[in-house]
């Protein structure tokens, strides 16, 4: 992984083909929520497919606590699909067939000149794509647990949300001084754009 991405750091806009062959940006996908972002071999790969079977479960806590999770593989659209569809994931897969993401984080898996797989990394994106934890999982037991990301999307959302603890003094006048953007703007935003 590039020595620059680090917490912190701002992690690269990639837009990518996605499994519906339509191009997406990062950051149109993150929007303002934190967001997971797995880098997978694909879905040859056994464990990634676990991994992914694993977030499929976890992807419902994700929705409803407003945290967004996206994959990149290296494969193909149709390969693309195939994982997705196989694994019953719901979130978007995009494909990075060119290697650009895997040659811009320097992440070529070497030790596979077969299938010339990016090495798997999860990151953990605050929103904003600043880079709040990275996982190496070159190893499967590198890859986090899905409690080590309920811990990191808490400890996120916490951070990032105002509105986390309403029971202090500040929310309540916040929303007794009618500020209630604070606490309304999350809401608006997911009735007005519905996925």
């Amino acid at each position: 992984m590039r020595s620059d991405i680090v917490p912190g750091a701002l992690f690269p806009d990639y837009e990518l083909t996605d499994h519906t062959a339509k191009r997406r940006k990062l950051s149109a996908l993150q929007g303002q929520h934190p967001m997971v972002l797995v880098l997978s071999r694909g879905g040859y790969c056994p464990k990634d497919r676990r991994q992914a079977e694993l977030l499929v479960q976890f992807h419902r806590e994700m929705e409803v606590g407003y945290c967004h999770l996206v994959t990149i593989s290296t494969d193909n659209i149709t390969l693309t699909n195939e994982y997705r569809s196989g694994v019953g994931a719901h979130w978007p897969f995009l494909s990075d067939a060119s290697r650009s993401v895997q040659k811009d984080l320097d992440i070529a898996e070497y030790t596979d000149p077969d299938h010339n797989p990016m090495i798997p990394h999860v990151i953990v994106l605050q929103p904003g794509l600043i880079v709040y934890k990275v996982y190496n999982g070159y190893w499967f037991f590198g890859r986090p647990t899905l409690e080590d990301l309920r811990q990191d999307l808490r400890a996120l959302t916490q951070k990032c949300r105002p509105d986390w603890d309403i029971t202090t003094q500040e929310m309540r006048s916040a929303w007794k001084g009618g500020r209630k953007e604070l606490f309304l703007s999350i809401w608006q935003n997911l009735c007005s754009n519905p996925r």
